[in-house]
């Protein structure tokens, strides 16, 4: 039986243990008609199959080096004492560019689901939880991040209600390992 809870710091290594795995297989591609004039078409292509490590970038045990953590949430699943998913969301939190020095909007930070438990609904139970966490909190919205090369994550924000509401294509520019990924940031009225 899976057990969903909202947790704190004291369990950020167990939240940090789980896998934040993409299987890419196929990637968005821009195709701009008159140069971005005429619209822009995310065409869905393959590509040659690997798995791209989010967890490499996000660690919980970290959040407070960097930030005031007072306005965020962390939600964790757990099979029996297993961690198999987690997710933080954000909010009200002056140095992160994320929020856009909104006070009515929210940022899903981290989602992260155990391969062996993906396509579960896992990942739409902690979603809802963020969501009803900062319906709580009387934000207005919740803003997610995601990546041209995460398809299926695409797919889930997309599925859950949220809109595309901007593409940048140079996000990544300065960071090689990235600079060729396109930034794609969702919108979820609440």
């Amino acid at each position: 039986m899976i057990i969903y809870k909202e947790v704190d710091e004291a369990y950020f290594d167990m939240y940090d243990r789980i896998p934040m795995l993409v299987h890419v297989k196929s990637k968005f591609i821009l195709v701009k008609s008159k140069n971005g004039l005429g619209g822009i078409l995310l065409e869905e292509v393959p590509v040659d199959c690997y798995i791209k490590n989010l967890g490499l970038y996000e660690e919980a045990k970290k959040y407070k080096e960097n930030f005031d953590i007072t306005n965020w949430a962390f939600f964790m699943a757990f099979d029996d004492k297993i961690p198999i998913g987690a997710a933080t969301v954000v909010s009200k939190t002056s140095n992160v560019q994320m929020l856009d020095g909104r006070d009515d909007l929210s940022v899903l930070w981290d989602i992260r689901i155990d391969d062996r438990y993906k396509y579960q609904g896992v990942g739409t139970t902690l979603f809802k939880m963020a969501v009803e966490w900062s319906k709580s909190k009387g934000l207005k919205q919740m803003k997610i991040e995601s990546q041209n090369d995460n398809v299926p994550g695409c797919r889930f924000y997309h599925k859950q209600g949220a809109v595309l509401g901007k593409i940048d294509e140079y996000a990544y520019y300065k960071e090689t390992e990235l600079n060729d990924e396109v930034q794609l940031i969702w919108y979820l009225d609440l």
